[in-house]
């Protein structure tokens, strides 16, 4: 099992849409293969600075996810939300 760290910083004001969103994209991960959980965590500092924790059953699924049209095309909407482009960081337990 991978975990995925998926940093976000919204831009101003459009807080309410990027929750929409971002609920749609977590939605539709949860049917893809080899998904397993997933949540989403505000930083108490800053606000707009959003952070999806998922875990995934490997690698190779989170990446199929990741390039997939599908993700792609809700990441397009997304985009347009945020203030700098989203960090993804792949975790493993040691």
């Amino acid at each position: 099992m991978i975990r995925v760290l998926i940093e976000r910083h919204i831009a101003e004001s459009l807080e309410p849409y990027y929750e929409e969103r971002s609920r749609q994209l977590l939605q539709r991960a949860v049917t893809a293969p080899g998904f397993i959980s997933g949540e989403t965590l505000v930083d108490l500092s800053d606000p707009n600075h959003r952070m999806t924790l998922c875990n995934w059953r490997s690698v190779a699924d989170w990446d199929h996810w990741y390039r997939s049209q599908e993700r792609q095309g809700l990441m397009d909407e997304l985009v347009a939300l945020l203030e700098r482009e989203e960090k993804v960081t792949i975790l493993e337990q040691s």
